[in-house]
């Protein structure tokens, strides 16, 4: 891992490498995307959920917006990436995943209000999720990470200002 968690993702740094920075930080894998299920976790009770094909479509995304905002994978951070995501909608997600990412919002309106609001306001309304040109998501593995956040709406230092958090069943 060469990033500080103190720093936004480098602009200049390629989505893909900067996918897996964020995938190592939090103790992900990418052949998570494709497993029948997946781990989900609340309060620290970890459970299994189906890993629909729409879901495994949404998540490589979702974590792309992570890559691009700079918003952790702790419950705050997943407030905040959720409100940045509702603003820009989430109609093509279908009603399994787009409550998942409501659901995401509303906690984060409870434990983090303020931040929660403050990343819907910085929120350009764009998306993976309703990218105009249905762009390839190899495709944007290509892009670097600036060139991901200028298609979002998003400043060249990503959004959020401090350190990290990170998923709570990561190994650190």
């Amino acid at each position: 891992m060469t990033s500080d968690r103190n720093q936004p993702l480098p602009a200049g740094l390629a989505v893909r490498a900067a996918r897996q920075e964020y995938l190592d930080e939090n103790g992900f894998t990418v052949a998570a995307y494709d497993a029948p299920r997946t781990e989900a976790m609340f309060l620290r009770i970890k459970f299994s959920v189906p890993n629909t094909p729409r879901h495994q479509w949404a998540i490589r995304r979702h974590d792309l917006h992570h890559v691009a905002t700079g918003f952790g994978t702790d419950l705050r951070g997943e407030g905040e990436i959720s409100a940045w995501e509702l603003r820009g909608g989430v109609r093509s997600l279908g009603l399994y995943t787009g409550s998942i990412v409501l659901l995401g919002c509303l906690m984060g309106l409870l434990i983090a209000p303020r931040r929660t609001i403050r990343a819907w306001r910085s929120s350009a309304g764009r998306s993976l999720f309703g990218d105009s040109q249905a762009r390839d998501y190899d495709t944007l593995l290509e892009l670097n990470v600036g060139e991901l956040r200028e298609l979002l709406g998003v400043p060249q230092d990503g959004l959020f200002v401090g350190r990290r958090g990170v998923y709570p069943g990561a190994a650190h």
